[in-house]
């Protein structure tokens, strides 16, 4: 994408109301977070997926598995009867007030939306995230490191078990990315996520994105893409983000509790155990059909 800053994703299959659903409880993103005091939660987040139309919980794949979570925020001008967290942007001497609601796998965009990312592993390591756009003939384009960049966490990408890592951080800024089309055949984005166990050697970074060798993701790919299963969180698109997540997201040192939401999107992986997690997400532009 040309995501001011630059951006990401290609299409994943969305969940569709109408098809039957298999469910899953996020059991591991549950016991990396503390227990919150006071009475606990009445009952467990549900997660579905629309991959296969038997209400059966999930196959386990060959192998262990891992999982990665993620929450896509679009951002929108605040309303007074918002009761959610909220960024505050400066522009000029005006300032503007924006509420992030969580997205589904699968959505659409339109240029100029603002968005966020959320992520969270249940297992400690070095996150990845590399932009290509997509295009209508079904190629990409360049890749592009976008996380870590030194502007962000001062170049940190560590991800331990219940903390949450946004993509821009708070108090980055701009503290959201724009999207915006860089060719007329642009169809959206493709972001590759990938967790190691320790960080990659050949990887330097600087304040700004930086473009890397296409041969080189693709061979990570190659090597450390497995198959993967996507469950979106049951009844959470449209979500305002909460005054708890707001709180984990700027503080390193702080945790959402057992009773927090979870990632709106949770990416099960068949790995090997000490093996990267490495997963594709897609994001859509909408088309826009023009006006005779």
């Amino acid at each position: 994408m040309n995501l001011i800053l630059p951006l990401i994703f290609a299409s994943l299959i969305g969940f569709s109301p109408q098809e039957a659903t298999r469910q899953i409880y996020p059991a591991d993103f549950v016991k990396a977070r503390p227990t919150k005091k006071g009475p606990a939660a009445t009952s467990k987040p549900a997660y579905v997926s629309s991959a296969t139309k038997k209400a059966t919980p999930p196959a386990k794949p060959a192998g262990d598995v891992e999982q990665l979570g993620l929450t896509i925020w679009r951002l929108r001008s605040s309303k007074n009867t918002d009761s959610g967290a909220r960024i505050i942007i400066q522009q000029q001497e005006q300032t503007i007030e924006l509420t992030p609601e969580r997205v589904p796998s699968g959505a659409s965009f339109n240029e100029s939306d603002k968005i966020r990312f959320t992520f969270e592993s249940p297992r400690n390591g070095y996150l990845y995230v590399i932009d290509r756009e997509t295009y209508a003939d079904g190629t990409l384009g360049d890749p592009y490191l976008i996380f870590p960049t030194t502007r962000t966490r001062e170049g940190d990408n560590q991800v331990k078990a219940g903390k949450l890592v946004e993509i821009p951080a708070q108090e980055d800024r701009p503290n959201y990315f724009t999207l915006a089309f860089s060719r007329k055949d642009q169809t959206g984005e493709l972001l590759t996520v990938i967790v190691t166990p320790n960080p990659i050697d050949d990887i330097s970074i600087g304040e700004k994105a930086i473009k890397l060798a296409p041969g080189q993701v693709e061979k990570w790919e190659k090597i450390w893409g497995s198959k993967t299963e996507k469950f979106d969180l049951l009844g959470g698109a449209g979500r305002q983000w909460t005054p708890a997540e707001q709180a984990a997201g700027a503080d390193g040192t702080r945790q959402l509790s057992q009773d927090d939401p979870g990632p709106q999107t949770i990416y099960r992986v068949a790995v090997k155990p000490g093996d990267p997690i490495l997963v594709k997400v897609g994001l859509n532009y909408r088309k826009v059909v023009k006006k005779r």
